[in-house]
């Protein structure tokens, strides 16, 4: 947009507000007390034109028509530090350039709509144009906005979609699929038609958008609705900018989960981590199957189809990066996640996925990936990067309590009941970090009930984890009697390829152990013959012995451990 266009814009037609703002134009209220002049500033002015479906902030000219430019300093340098805080206390992505005209500089803010259903506030309060000033929205525009439906997209009618643009072979995989779920052979062998049109897929002779993305033809989808596809990505570190790997997945979603699941689980990319803690043998991998497939079907059911881009997956050697267009469906946040519950988007291909058993109960996918991710003993699903315009989960492969995982899988394994459920194992995680508050009192009686938490001494309804929990940590991940595995792994990774000091390693390992820790740790290997040190006192530096220097990761400690078991047990 130039300068002469801009002139001719009106304010009360055009979504579109002038500022002559020449000089110490606020940027979020200044030094105004009274929030009625507060407001009056850059950030008021986006809540408020976002809360009206979008528009165009202007500064540096005369909001009198045909605006001429007078000329502005607000935020010179300092546009893109603009756009990112905006975007940091908004949530939302603005717009900005810097036009000039006799050397007089005019900035402009595109600002987007707020997304259906939600709306914007600064400090607190959710504010609308009127005339000249900002006003407070009344109730009833609140209650509107609130009130706000998003349509079911996959419910629409694909216009020009037919029979023969869906793939026969996806359409055997949802039909298989549905009749082992719903028990029922029989569905298999109905014609497509009438399938079809039980599934609500057909109607009144037309196909929707469930079933273009469900059961489209690789080319039909990329005619209709490019950003259906999936792109999965491999990078070899999380720093860098280029892709190693990249695949574009355009096949309909019945055959391109099984794709997406295929290439995650690369024996390259998957690894495996043997657990043993006495007679427990269980192998963990990077990334669970069950995880990935409700993460990967979550993302295509609840994105927002009218976004041009495509689900992304990024994966990294620890940690895998999911990112869904548009945000949290309506009434859902990351604080919420776990217990409210939510309107999706597709509300039909979600019922369809549920009734082929591809994806949990509606409401219940994100409960089971984080379950799942938690029993295994790994760090919390990651959604913290997630805004209004995108949904990002990270999962991380490093498993960072081997006993909680051991603790839950040792009495899922064993013959009491009740096995536990996806409330009780977030319970439980919940339990042992302390995190007490809200906690539903049936599940916490249960759990008391079957022994796995017990009443901390003194507390009335505060608990801790039982006793075999505290065992499992100081007995049960043991090598012997002088070795806990935990300590071994950290201390070889920490070694690998390296020749180091105690005080080197004191810093790589201060979360995990104290120096003296260390030092007994290096002692007792150097003893075993799976550490060399050269040098006496506080020149000796430690390396791993020849035998295993050239082992990495993973390897190295299985390596490492079944020998030490060898020599201990």
């Amino acid at each position: 947009m130039t300068i002469e266009e801009l002139k001719q814009l009106r304010e009360s037609e055009d979504k579109v507000e002038f500022k002559a703002a020449e000089r110490n134009y606020p940027y979020a209220g200044g030094s105004h007390a009274a929030q009625e002049e507060r407001r009056k500033c850059f950030l008021g002015y986006v809540v408020a034109f976002a809360n009206e479906g979008g528009g165009i902030f202007v500064m540096g000219m005369a909001d009198e028509f045909p605006h001429q430019v007078v000329g502005s300093n607000f935020a010179e340098g300092k546009v893109g530090e603009l756009e990112d805080e905006t975007y940091v206390r908004l949530g939302i992505r603005v717009r900005l350039e810097e036009l000039y005209e006799d050397g007089k500089r005019v900035l402009v803010t595109k600002i987007p709509s707020r997304p259906v259903g939600k709306m914007l506030k600064f400090e607190g309060v959710p504010l609308m144009r009127v005339g000249e000033s900002l006003r407070n929205m009344s109730d009833e525009e609140m209650f509107s906005i609130l009130s706000e439906q998003e349509p079911d997209f996959s419910a629409k009618i694909c216009e020009g979609l037919s029979v023969d643009g869906l793939d026969e072979s996806a359409i055997r995989k949802m039909k298989e699929s549905y009749a082992r779920k719903q028990n029922n052979p029989a569905f298999k062998e109905l014609s497509t038609m009438q399938v079809l049109t039980d599934l609500k897929l057909l109607a009144d002779g037309k196909l929707n958008y469930a079933a273009l993305i469900l059961l489209g033809k690789k080319e039909v989808i990329l005619q209709k609705l490019p950003q259906c596809k999936i792109i999965w990505e491999f990078r070899n570190t999380e720093n860098q900018t280029h892709h190693d790997s990249r695949v574009s997945i355009e096949d309909p979603l019945f055959l391109a989960i099984d794709t997406v699941w295929q290439l995650v689980n690369q024996p390259t990319l998957n690894k495996k981590h043997p657990i043993q803690s006495g007679a427990y043998i269980f192998d963990l991998y990077d990334f669970n199957e069950a995880v990935i497939r409700e993460a990967v079907l979550n993302a295509v059911a609840h994105r927002d189809y009218s976004i041009t881009s495509e689900v992304v997956i990024k994966q990294y050697p620890k940690k895998i990066n999911l990112n869904n267009p548009g945000g949290f469906p309506k009434g859902v946040n990351i604080d919420n996640i776990l217990t409210v519950s939510s309107t999706p988007r597709c509300r039909l291909m979600t019922e369809i996925l549920e009734k082929t058993g591809l994806v949990e109960r509606s409401g219940q996918g994100v409960d089971k990936i984080y379950s799942i991710t938690l029993s295994e003993g790994k760090a919390e699903p990651d959604y913290k990067n997630s805004d209004m315009f995108q949904v990002s989960l990270v999962l991380k492969t490093e498993i960072i309590n081997k006993a909680f995982h051991v603790f839950v899988s040792q009495y899922q394994n064993s013959d009491r009941e009740p096995k536990l459920g996806v409330e009780q194992i977030i319970t439980l995680y919940k339990i042992h970090n302390g995190l007490l508050q809200g906690l539903n009192p049936e599940i916490v009686e249960q759990l008391d009930r079957i022994g796995l938490i017990e009443k901390i001494t003194g507390h009335t309804n505060k608990y801790t984890l039982s006793k075999e929990y505290q065992v499992l940590l100081t007995e049960g991940l043991k090598i012997g009697k002088r070795y806990l595995i935990n300590e071994v792994e950290q201390l070889l990774i920490s070694l690998q390829g390296n020749e180091l000091k105690v005080g080197d390693i004191e810093n790589l390992l201060s979360e995990y152990m104290t120096r003296n820790q260390i030092k007994y740790l290096l002692d007792k290997l150097v003893e075993d013959g799976l550490i060399k040190v050269e040098g006496k006192f506080r020149a000796a530096r430690y390396s791993i012995v020849t035998k295993y220097e050239n082992l990495r990761g993973d390897t190295l400690v299985n390596e490492v451990v079944a020998e030490l078991r060898k020599k201990h047990e």
